[in-house]
């Protein structure tokens, strides 16, 4: 069985010229000079010529297309760090003087004039995707080891994300009037066929390496798909009067073609598996459209017309086989190629994204201006983190608080110390015992009660006397006015004394709540006297009833509760320890956390840069989420493995009782 071969004809893409020599450098060092200080452009020489020299190069006949790429990524870079420092249009206070002009690549004598960087942008990177395509082109797609077919396959792939890059990015801020090669319906049609281009370079691989037809027909399929796209695009406004009629043809040709190609592929795998009758119809499918497309394509290059018609015969050779097999053994109805299912498209490309490649935010030109408008919005991102870092420090103090207290409610690890023999008071009570043994235990408490009402009578006293002396003050104030009348013109005492008054009221309203706080407080002495007889004993410990060891009789099921608590109450202290962990490392994650050469780098929505830049601390969020859980989890199997220990406990307590009853 004949095999047919893919043609080798592929389109490139010229790129833009630009009319006239652009002077970046007096304009912008003018405005520095201007904005900033002489002292700041005279830091920024280097710069200013580093910008000049590579929109130089940029201007002069295109070098080899390696190092014209690397240009073009470099000086699209330098120009995303200058419009993120420099306003440069023709309105007042901004880097005025500066003009770019451009040919159109497909129809050199349309041009656009605008002092707008965007077009420059825009221009630039049309270019990187002409080169890119060039670079593509001149690959040996037929070398022996396969590297020109991945280099030719990479670089279309890589055009198309600078086609993709330009629509999406930089041609819709790009003003009017501008020419239609950089328009987003150009750069997605450009889009298109460079990665039909590309995936076509898989189906020459897949044909070489002689890959199942099924498969093969498969990647013919989605070349052909997006040939039709950019056909498509190619016939509707603004593109359909744009572009030379061979270009249109061409890729008319190339869908027609890979869809013949992918039935052709189609009909051998039918024929292996002796479906002869969709066999013939999809083969005729294939010759029909060669056919309508050889009769609408004109000025394609011959090497495409050659394949096309190898093609053409290949796909006749095999029909009049398989109708003559159909004739003579299979004798099956063959069905009209409208009525069969569509063939299926295998995605094997698609556009190489060029953040990397055109990311500024390294970018060190221009490093030392940092406007206005960047500095708020570093501002307004180091609110979102600081606000990111609050909660989560809330949830890990109010995750070790509950645990804290929920341990306090159970007496818990102390009471499991008592079972064991190792009576002892918590710390933060036996602080408390200390500090009032230190200033006498109960008799230097009633000193302090003592002192604290003589205060309260002292306080009292002073309040009395201001007040009287603001009531005389104001007596004699209404007895002047009533004396002079208008000659006496001092603003009026209850102007004079607000604020006095004002703090005279906060004051009484403390000195009420104080009052009833010490009232408490010496009620809640006087009931518990009996019981503070007892902190006088140093130490403490020694006042203190002991248990009967032990409580409870601990048999082997008892015993296997005690020890899974204490398990539990470790497991718990690790993961007190795992929080003070992760609040250490959002600490660090904040420290590290310098945005502003990205911001810097940014053109577009900073919205956009922040909701990208937080997300970082989604991780660490996470895992705070699931120490908490966790504990949450801990917490409850303690709860329940606690109140069991209790009832044992109090079973053994009313056994005791019982007993001592009887003797």
């Amino acid at each position: 069985m004949a095999g047919s071969s893919s043609s080798s004809v592929m389109l490139a893409v010229h790129e833009k010229k630009t009319v006239t020599v652009v002077d970046l450098y007096g304009p912008l060092r003018r405005y520095i000079s201007q904005n900033y200080s002489e002292r700041e452009a005279l830091d920024l020489e280097e710069d200013l010529h580093s910008l000049r020299q590579m929109r130089s190069d940029v201007e002069k006949a295109a070098s080899a297309c390696d190092a014209r790429r690397d240009l073009l990524q470099a000086y699209y870079r330098a120009l995303c760090a200058t419009e993120s420092r420099f306003p440069i249009s023709a309105e007042q206070g901004h880097v005025n003087g500066v003009t770019f002009t451009w040919q159109d690549a497909f129809k050199p004598s349309r041009k656009c004039a605008q002092p707008n960087i965007h077009l420059e942008k825009a221009a630039v990177l049309f270019n990187l995707g002409a080169v890119l395509s060039q670079i593509a082109l001149n690959a040996d797609r037929s070398s022996s080891d396969g590297h020109g077919l991945r280099l030719a396959c990479g670089s279309f792939q890589s055009s198309a994300g600078a086609f993709a890059f330009l629509r999406d990015h930089v041609a819709p801020k790009v003003g009017s009037p501008a020419t239609v090669d950089i328009s987003p319906e150009a750069a997605s049609m450009l889009e298109r066929l460079m990665l039909a281009q590309a995936q076509e370079c898989f189906f020459e691989k897949a044909v070489s390496d002689a890959k199942p037809p099924a498969l093969c027909s498969k990647i013919a399929r989605q070349v052909a798909l997006y040939y039709e796209e950019a056909h498509l695009s190619l016939n509707a406004p603004p593109l359909n009067q744009h572009f030379d009629r061979t270009w249109i043809s061409h890729v008319l040709l190339k869908s027609a073609q890979f869809f013949a190609e992918a039935c052709y592929r189609m009909a051998l795998h039918l024929h292996e598996k002796e479906e002869i009758a969709e066999e013939i119809a999809r083969l005729k499918s294939g010759i029909s459209a060669l056919t309508d497309a050889k009769r609408s394509a004109k000025g394609v290059a011959a090497p495409l017309l050659d394949a096309t018609s190898k093609l053409e015969a290949n796909l006749n050779r095999n029909l009049d086989r398989a109708v003559k097999e159909n004739d003579r053994v299979y004798l099956m109805r063959v069905p009209s190629p409208d009525s069969l299912p569509p063939l299926p498209a295998a995605t094997l490309v698609k556009p190489t994204p060029m953040d990397g490649f055109l990311d500024a935010s390294g970018e060190k030109l221009f490093a030392g201006i940092v406007p206005d408008g960047s500095a708020k919005a570093l501002s307004r991102y180091t609110e979102m983190v600081d606000e990111i870092i609050r909660k989560q420090a809330e949830r890990l103090q109010q995750g070790s608080e509950i645990t804290r207290v929920k341990l306090k409610e159970m007496d818990l690890p102390d009471s499991i110390l008592a079972l064991e023999g190792n009576s002892t008071l918590p710390l933060d009570l036996k602080d408390d015992v200390e500090a009032v043994q230190i200033v006498g235990g109960p008799a230097g408490m009633d000193a302090e009660l003592q002192q604290l009402r003589d205060l309260k009578r002292v306080n009292q006293e002073m309040l009395v006397q201001v007040e009287e002396l603001l009531q005389k003050e104001s007596r004699e104030d209404a007895q002047f006015r009533t004396q002079f009348g208008t000659r006496w013109t001092r603003p009026q005492s209850s102007t004079l004394t607000k604020n006095l008054q004002d703090r005279l009221n906060r004051f009484a309203g403390n000195l009420k709540q104080a009052s009833e706080s010490d009232a408490r407080i010496e009620r809640a002495v006087k009931e518990h006297m009996a019981l503070m007889s007892i902190l006088d004993q140093r130490p403490i410990e020694s006042a203190l009833p002991s248990l009967a060891r032990p409580i409870m009789s601990l048999d082997g099921n008892e015993d296997a509760i005690v020890g899974a608590l204490k398990q539990s109450l470790r497991q718990l202290e690790a993961l007190g320890a795992q929080r003070a962990g992760l609040e250490d490392i959002l600490k660090e994650m904040k420290r590290k956390d310098d945005i502003l050469p990205k911001l810097m780098a940014t053109t577009g929505s900073y919205d956009d840069l922040f909701r990208k830049e937080v997300s970082k601390y989604d991780h660490i969020c996470e895992q705070i989420t699931q120490n908490i859980e966790a504990q949450e989890q801990l917490l409850l199997q303690i709860q329940k493995d606690w109140r069991i220990i209790s009832k044992m406990n109090n079973m053994d307590m009313r056994d005791r009782l019982i007993q001592r009853k009887k003797e």
